[in-house]
């Protein structure tokens, strides 16, 4: 494989690797939130931000977490050949099969793009009592399924170099 390509590759699964580890401690920040929401209802007044924010940890934990999942293998796979099949073969399957990933990611990311412009232009906000602007929650929305996008390129590329007898 050419070196650009190990270099995207390298750089990549890099990024994504530093970026899922730093998201799994997002996990701790939503528990402290839906704890502080819990205490609050107890003794104080319940905070009306608690919630919404615990959701939109949720989804930058889940989103910036993505690619790194993806990254590991760790995503789920039906698996009823897939197992039994040679590395090579194995290869050959994903590498037509990234395709319909890619396609899909594009879609999202088109969608996540266009809604997030629309956030920012409008000063989109929720429609709860506690009004978040939603444009933060949207670019890591884009971000995390642009990395995602990039994750699974580079697995087309991993892929290709299997074939080739090649590895990344």
């Amino acid at each position: 494989m050419p070196g650009w390509i190990r270099a995207y590759v390298r750089v990549v699964e890099r990024v994504n690797y530093v970026v899922g580890r730093v998201a799994m401690y997002i996990l701790f920040v939503m528990m402290g939130i839906l704890l502080w929401s819990s205490i609050s209802k107890a003794f104080t007044l319940p905070s009306i931000w608690t919630l919404e924010m615990a959701q939109f940890a949720m989804v930058a934990y889940y989103m910036l977490g993505g690619p790194y999942s993806l990254q590991l293998d760790s995503n789920v796979r039906m698996d009823l050949l897939y197992h039994r099949w040679s590395d090579r073969t194995r290869a050959w399957v994903d590498a037509f099969s990234v395709f319909a990933l890619l396609f899909y990611l594009g879609v999202l990311l088109y969608g996540a793009v266009e809604s997030t412009a629309y956030s920012l232009e409008y000063a989109e906000r929720s429609p709860t009592a506690w009004r978040p602007y939603l444009a933060p929650i949207k670019i890591i929305m884009c971000l995390g399924i642009f990395m995602m996008l990039l994750q699974a390129i580079a697995f087309f590329f991993r892929d290709v170099a299997k074939i080739r007898g090649e590895e990344i």
